[in-house]
């Protein structure tokens, strides 16, 4: 799963950059997103009753938030173990470049990565993954 989400998010950051913020006044720019993702266990319910909602708890969904938060403006920032995950699913072009071990609120020192995806990347990802 971490390649599909890698490949959703390059492509969610490309289609941020290409959003402008006011149609009406182009010199106020692009949208700009921040991405961050984990890999790791999850308990899914289904929540409420008038209204429900289909919802995932754990301390997975809590780092994955924190990968987002601790990212930067257009970039995509991943766990080691979604890292890792990247290596052995996506093809050996993928860029991961070591953030180094960062303090990361409610979870602790963790090692994290900046993910880069180039266009030709995420073509060749995209290819391999409808095949499966």
């Amino acid at each position: 799963h971490a390649a599909r989400i890698a490949l959703f998010a390059a492509r969610a950051l490309r289609a941020a950059r290409a959003t402008l913020v006011d149609a009406d006044a182009p010199a106020k720019g692009c949208v700009n997103i921040r991405v961050g993702f984990h890999s790791g266990p999850v308990v899914a319910d289904v929540v409420g009753t008038v209204n429900p909602r289909y919802c995932l708890f754990g301390d997975t969904v809590l780092t994955a938030s924190r990968m987002e938060s601790h990212s930067e403006r257009n970039r995509m920032h991943c766990s080691a173990a979604a890292a890792q995950l990247l290596r052995e699913q996506a093809p050996p072009e993928l860029q991961l470049e070591s953030r180094g071990v960062i303090q990361v609120k409610d979870v602790g020192d963790m090692e994290t990565y900046w993910v880069d995806m180039p266009e030709a990347v995420e073509d060749k990802l995209a290819t391999a993954l409808m095949s499966r």
